[in-house]
């Protein structure tokens, strides 16, 4: 291994690994909006994702659902443990994953282009809910309308207004994380 692969490999655990430390310091912060919370762990997970490409974005998220899954509380409102996971919320801890996913690839497909952004976290938004309101519904019996209007329709503005401030700040990100290499 040459040392330019090896400075390529120690900048992205670097850059993988402080997404995932953002990712459990912002996301036990939260807001209790009936069962389910706001959260701005979405937010870091657009930026991982989007700056990190799908394969490192989604490393990021993976480390911090595996951190809070031992018991660390990274989870909403400081939770952690498997029963967290296994609880409400599980469908949208494991929505994260498909989630960095649909972005990485939709931003990196599209060439890191301004649309590919909008695009990419609609789309993970998408999935994120669909994880999310079907895990609701088996743990609760709820009607898929009813979950929608407790674990989607409230969160819509908030998560629109971070998918517009992530899709400013993304660009800048990697044209940063670029420089760096």
């Amino acid at each position: 291994m040459d040392s330019k692969t090896t400075i390529i490999s120690t900048r992205s655990m670097v850059l993988t690994a402080l997404f995932a430390a953002i990712l459990c310091v912002v996301a036990p912060f939260s807001i209790t909006i009936g069962p389910i919370p706001l959260s701005f762990a979405t937010f870091v997970i657009y930026l991982a994702a989007a700056t990190l490409g799908w394969k490192r974005g989604t490393l990021a998220v993976v480390l911090y659902i595996m951190l809070g899954a031992v018991g660390l509380p990274v989870f909403s409102n400081f939770g952690g443990g498997f029963q967290k996971i296994a609880g409400l919320t599980g469908g949208y801890i494991i929505g994260y994953i498909p989630c960095a996913i649909a972005i990485g690839l939709i931003v990196e497909k599209l060439r890191r282009r301004f649309v590919s952004y909008v695009i990419g976290m609609v789309a993970g938004t998408i999935l994120l809910y669909a994880c999310g309101t079907v895990w609701f519904v088996l743990v609760t019996g709820n009607t898929l309308a009813s979950a929608l209007l407790l674990t989607a329709v409230p969160f819509l503005p908030g998560d629109a207004a971070k998918i517009v401030v992530a899709c400013i700040v993304s660009p800048q990100l990697n044209a940063l994380t670029r420089r760096m290499g």
